[in-house]
């Protein structure tokens, strides 16, 4: 495990007559009020580690989404369904969500946690996902909780080796079995996926007669359309 994560568990003046110039300056800090307002909400606060902490390479996002099982989802519908809980750039605070959040092995019905690189959003159609694609590991329940913890410490971790190839991951939780899985950016490059799959295996400790399915996010969309008879759909 990377040492970070071992060593630890932000005048104008004139001759003006008075009730004009009041009204002028009033008038003035209106819009000097108005326009440092559009400016605070265009620009958002960029999240940087606090001083001594330990910077990620990457800043990440923690996502929930949870739904009404066999309810038909529209790409729109998903998008207004996920819920971002909040940005981290160094160890420590992700340690400061994570030991807020409830384990995967403890939420119920049909719920989802997303961890993805900041400025990914997790869904299939996203810039840097749709030419991508996701390792696929089905869990009998009471795993989900230690292998989701593995998974993304090995993946803020940088243990995956594969470049800028990571995406985020996602633990489902299900009625009958809990899925985990990884995204990356190329579908098509089979040395990197190759290179997931075993880093996988390893921080996973999976046994080896695991079963483990590659999934490309268009073969996801076109299975998604077709049993639902929806175009651009997404989902899980």
């Amino acid at each position: 495990m990377n040492n970070k994560f071992d060593a630890l568990k932000d005048d104008d003046s004139g001759d003006h007559d008075q009730n004009e110039e009041n009204s002028t300056q009033k008038d003035g800090e209106k819009e000097k009020s108005e326009r440092d307002k559009s400016q605070s909400s265009n620009k958002r606060k960029a999240v940087v580690p606090g001083p001594a902490e330990h910077p990620l390479q990457y800043n990440y996002t923690f996502w929930y989404s949870r739904r009404t099982p066999g309810r038909p989802t529209s790409s729109q519908s998903y998008e207004q369904n996920i819920k971002q809980i909040g940005t981290f750039a160094s160890v420590e605070q992700f340690w400061r969500f994570y030991s807020h959040m409830v384990r995967p092995g403890d939420l119920t019905g049909h719920s989802d946690f997303h961890l993805f690189k900041e400025g990914i959003k997790p869904m299939w159609e996203d810039d840097a996902n749709k030419n991508g694609g996701k390792w696929i590991i089905r869990l009998r329940k009471g795993l989900a909780s230690r292998c989701w913890e593995n998974l993304i410490l090995a993946m803020l971790g940088e243990q995956f080796m594969v470049g800028e190839e990571i995406c985020g991951a996602v633990v489902s939780v299900r009625f009958q079995e809990d899925i985990i899985s990884i995204w990356n950016k190329t579908a098509s490059d089979q040395a990197t996926t190759a290179r997931i799959r075993d880093t996988l295996r390893r921080v996973l400790n999976l046994p080896p007669n695991t079963i483990m399915e590659y999934k490309t996010h268009t073969d996801s969309i076109k299975a998604w359309e077709e049993f639902h008879g929806l175009v651009n759909s997404s989902g899980r």
